[in-house]
């Protein structure tokens, strides 16, 4: 990206978006419109609306793997090397980005920045929103809006244009601030922008926030044509986001930036840690809270239906569902610009003979590590439990009937799979786990569903490019609804954004770096451990752990605090970035890949271990991405992020 921007009279394509209720979902379908001037898109409400949806078209469709930059970069999801050949995300996941010419390069708009064939730019995106601020903010334009719909549109472009900006500078470290647009007959100094120092664009961005959230609805009245726009608790959950990045370890006092400083000699990334950051983020996070609670923002748990479903599937219902029940109350942002009904075709497992390997593909494979990531039953790491062992992961065990609505009774899995939290249950299927949806053979968590995945069993990878590499398996994404017997078998949820639990976490994390283990960090990880099935912390490390004191110290906390958002918010998109912003992708992005033998037919073949890959990420390097030297070269005011 050039950073060249048009001015007002410039002939721009608009695409027309419309937030219509489909099925009980609103979606934000894409439509070529014709290309009205500047000036024609302002006269009337109608096409002024239009022009907004233009600046929505630019949110990042995270339901989409090819869009979703956090989904294949890191280590939580792994493909094969056949599905989707050389794609970006898996290069970067691999360690093979590159500085010439960048893999998911959204500060251009090239090279995968959104997918191979779906290159996005978020540069333009902001072009739009300052276009469209300046000229509804004019009340000589669009003179059929009416003042509270014109102070409205525009806090959606306010919020629109500040997210972008967080976007990019979650990825990219200090950016410039694009705060008005470049005429195009400015003079080259004026063109050539510099990058601002990263708390210079927290401080741009958070005051753009809550500019935008004073003048957001508190909640979407019509749902029938509005669900999806924006409102305060999401401006205010950013916010928090933007925030705690800001308050994290890569960002607040990191000294492996010393040397980052930009053509005008100023440092770009203190490296002096200020602990108010923290305070900051706390506070920022607590009043999202309580703007989403406010409306009516609940954790959610999935109603007993007719089934008369165990409580053991219930709980595993409710954190499933928790992501793909479409407008449930624990979201709070969810983004139906983006379908999910592809997604979860990669991540289904047949479940039968009878089932068609192109809708059930099950290319998306959880490494065995982030199997290991789960807690145990009682609460705790596998590693700190003092009751249960898991010291070798070839050991097999037979299902018995403590374990019959998780794994088939008679059946031999690894030791591996057994004494689990629900939350394992609920996001991973595995060689003898069961998979209750709604259309059960047995009309019941009884005698339902079982998973059965050796090489040529019918969950097995022995489907010629359809095939799953860790013998593991994405449920968590996948709507209970899921049937095989209709010929569109999926459900498609608008992807969530932001969640109440993602906050109660944030509040928690924010909260103990500031003031250490409080009352309040406890109740409010214990908010989302008891909606999973779990005790809280207390109890479950003084009952269960070989460190049972580890949860009344700062530092201790927040290990238990980073395992629960890894935990909770598995597949969600957010483990990439929490690693980074913690400064731990160093260590486990240069762990390997390893799996189950997806090729074996026997017993003793399937539970061998495999590694896959051996990841590679270079520290400091790989925390921030690169610039293109195209665009370097195009302005000689921007500079490099180190290491590249």
């Amino acid at each position: 990206m050039t950073l060249y921007f048009k001015n007002n009279k410039a002939i721009i394509l608009l695409l027309t978006l419309f937030f219509g209720l489909q099925s009980c979902e609103s979606h934000l379908d894409v439509v070529p419109d014709n290309a009205p001037t500047i000036d024609n898109a302002f006269t009337l409400r109608n096409e002024a609306e239009k022009y907004l949806f233009t600046c929505y078209s630019y949110i990042p469709k995270n339901g989409d793997i090819n869009y979703n930059i956090a989904m294949l970069s890191g280590d939580e999801v792994w493909k094969n090397n056949v599905a989707f050949p050389n794609m970006p995300s898996y290069l970067i996941a691999t360690g093979n980005q590159v500085a010439g010419n960048p893999y998911q390069n959204v500060w251009d708009g090239t090279r995968g920045g959104g997918g191979a064939n779906n290159n996005y730019d978020i540069f333009d995106g902001i072009r739009h929103c300052n276009i469209f601020i300046e000229n509804v903010s004019n009340e000589n334009n669009v003179r059929d809006l009416d003042a509270s719909e014109r102070e409205r549109w525009i806090a959606e472009a306010q919020f629109l244009k500040a997210y972008y900006h967080y976007y990019l500078l979650r990825m990219y470290g200090p950016i410039p601030i694009i705060d008005k647009n470049i005429p195009i007959e400015a003079s080259t100094e004026e063109l050539n922008v510099f990058r601002e120092p990263f708390d210079d664009c927290v401080t741009y961005i958070s005051d753009l926030l809550d500019q935008a959230a004073e003048k957001l609805p508190e909640s979407i009245q019509d749902r029938t044509n509005e669900l999806g726009r924006i409102t305060k608790p999401i401006a205010l959950g950013i916010k928090a986001k933007l925030l705690t990045m800001a308050a994290s370890p890569l960002f607040n006092g990191n000294p492996d930036y010393a040397g980052f400083v930009d053509k005008k000699g100023r440092q770009l990334i203190s490296t002096t840690a200020d602990p108010e950051k923290w305070r900051k983020a706390a506070d920022a996070a607590l009043a999202a809270i309580q703007s989403a609670e406010n409306v009516g923002s609940s954790l959610y748990y999935f109603p007993q239906n007719q089934f008369n479903l165990s409580d053991t599937t219930l709980t595993k219902l409710s954190v499933r569902q928790a992501v793909t029940e479409r407008w449930n109350p624990e979201i709070i942002w969810s983004n139906p610009n983006s379908g999910t009904v592809a997604l979860q075709y990669y991540c289904m497992v047949p479940l039968s003979p009878d089932y068609t390997h192109t809708l059930a593909q099950k290319i998306l494979s959880p490494p065995l590590k982030i199997a290991k990531m789960f807690h145990t039953r009682n609460g705790v790491p596998i590693n700190e439990d003092k009751t249960l062992v898991f010291d070798n992961d070839t050991d097999l065990r037979i299902g018995d009937e403590s374990h019959r609505y998780n794994i088939l009774e008679g059946y031999r899995t690894a030791r591996l799979n057994f004494d689990r939290e629900p939350r394992f249950y609920a996001n991973l299927g595995f060689d003898g786990s069961t998979f209750y949806k709604a259309d059960s053979p047995s009309l019941s968590d009884e005698d339902t569903w079982v998973i059965r995945s050796k090489l040529n069993d019918y969950s097995g990878s022995n489907a010629g490019v359809l095939y799953n590499v860790t013998g593991y398996y994405l449920k968590k994404l996948v709507d209970w609804r899921m049937s095989n017997t209709t010929g569109n078998p999926y459900r498609t949820y608008g992807w969530p954004e932001l969640r109440l639990a993602d906050l109660y976490l944030l509040y928690a994390e924010a909260l103990n770096e500031a003031e250490g283990p409080t009352a309040d960090v406890l109740r409010y990880t214990d908010l989302v451990r008891k909606r999973a099935g779990l005790e809280g912390v207390a109890t479950s490390w003084t009952n269960f752990s070989l460190n049972p004191s580890k949860y009344t110290s700062k530092e201790g906390m927040r290990e238990i605090l980073h395992r629960e958002r890894l935990i909770e918010l598995a597949f969600e998109g957010n483990r990439f970035w929490d690693l980074r912003r913690w400064k731990e992708a160093g260590e486990e992005l240069n762990k390997p890949i390893q799996a189950w033998n997806f090729n074996g037919i026997t017993e003793v073949e399937y539970y061998q271990i495999l590694t896959l890959e051996q990841q590679r990420f270079v520290a400091p390097r790989d925390y921030l991405w690169p610039i293109s030297e195209n665009t370097l070269l195009q302005n000689p005011n921007l500079v490099q992020n180190p290491g590249w």
